[in-house]
């Protein structure tokens, strides 16, 4: 049984996505929504920085370091200045630029994800001195109105990227929320689970799917150790696998959307959130795969897939007990901004 399902019941009523028309959709998906101020906040959390660490926060788009993105690593010095260097002026710059390029609720995301550094620390486990502000900051190419740029936020589980035109968002991926543990038992987080929507909706999904509905959703009968479509390989996956949403029930089809709402769309302020519920409605729904692997049991491995026309989603489980996950979410076409860095 799926001890945690109890407490399921608000996740659906939580999750408003409208129903567009199709046309409607495709206009809203090409738009590039704003994000109002980023330039400012970005200009001036560089101004906050001293000359040297300034510096070191800036690299150009479409670089190694931009297109080197990637979300694992307790040691692993990322590219930019780590919120651990910096003074408190610095640190409250920083700050204000993560809430001004989030929504309240992905903002409380990335501190829960950031506060589980912590909560490891004080299990022993890993590194003495891995700690909740070793996650970096850095830009790519200058923040100007009408110019193409970058910004990052980057740490271990943690992977936010956004292409800019000045203030236009042209790109939200590569994204990952990933955690360890999943359920948190100490800290200010107590309670709470870091990435619960992502997890317990799926496996909803995957219970609720009839014998031959499961069959065709089941890509491995052991669960695939981790995720694969990471930095250099963005497009691992060229075909899809698993259950076509065309062949889902209503119920089941809203248990898909509440999980790809959760990577794609919850953390980013509001008209980036509208743009992304378009962008992943967008293009051929009913071809939207459900892939999954392994078996369905709360607090074991498990691993799926969701992949359609604009996004790709993957979850991994890489311990026994479904408390160390990994995520990763693209955009098909614009992850790294690719749609506008690189010609055709």
């Amino acid at each position: 049984m799926l001890s945690r399902r109890t407490v399921l019941g608000g996740i659906g009523a939580s999750v408003a996505l409208p129903a567009l028309p199709r046309a409607a959709l495709a206009q809203a998906a090409a738009a590039a929504p704003a994000i109002p101020g980023i330039i400012d906040r970005t200009t001036a959390f560089l101004g906050a920085l001293a000359p040297e660490k300034a510096v070191r926060a800036r690299f150009a788009l479409d670089s190694g370091a931009w297109r080197g993105w990637n979300y694992f690593g307790t040691n692993l010095v990322k590219p930019g200045i780590r919120f651990e260097e910096m003074e408190a002026a610095e640190a409250d710059a920083g700050t204000e630029l993560l809430a001004a390029m989030l929504s309240p609720a992905g903002f409380e995301k990335v501190q829960m994800v950031r506060a589980l550094q912590d909560v490891l620390a004080a299990r022993g486990i890993g590194p003495a001195d891995r700690n909740s502000d070793r996650y970096s900051l850095s830009v790519y190419d200058e923040p100007a109105a009408g110019a193409l740029w970058g910004l990052r936020l980057e740490g271990h589980h943690l992977e936010l990227t956004l292409t800019l035109r000045g203030d236009e968002v042209l790109a939200v991926t590569p994204s990952s929320f990933s955690c360890n543990p999943n359920d948190i038992d100490i800290g200010p987080f107590a309670g709470a689970t870091a990435i619960r929507t992502e997890e317990e909706a799926a496996r909803l999904l995957f219970a609720d799917l009839t014998a031959a509905q499961a069959r065709i959703a089941l890509i491995s009968e052991s669960p695939i150790p981790d995720i694969r479509a990471v930095a250099g390989q963005e497009d691992y996956f060229r075909q899809r696998a698993g259950l076509p949403l065309a062949d889902m029930t209503t119920t089941q089809q809203e248990l898909l959307w509440q999980i790809v709402h959760a990577h794609a769309v919850e953390h980013w302020p509001d008209a980036v959130a509208t743009a992304q519920i378009a962008r992943v409605r967008a293009g051929d729904q009913a071809a939207i795969h459900f892939a999954w692997a392994g078996g369905n049991v709360d607090g074991t491995k498990l691993y799926y897939r969701l992949h359609g026309d604009t996004f790709l989603i993957e979850l991994a489980a890489v311990d026994v007990a479904a408390q160390h996950l990994h995520t990763i979410c693209h955009d098909t076409e614009r992850t790294l901004g690719r749609h506008v860095l690189q010609p055709g």
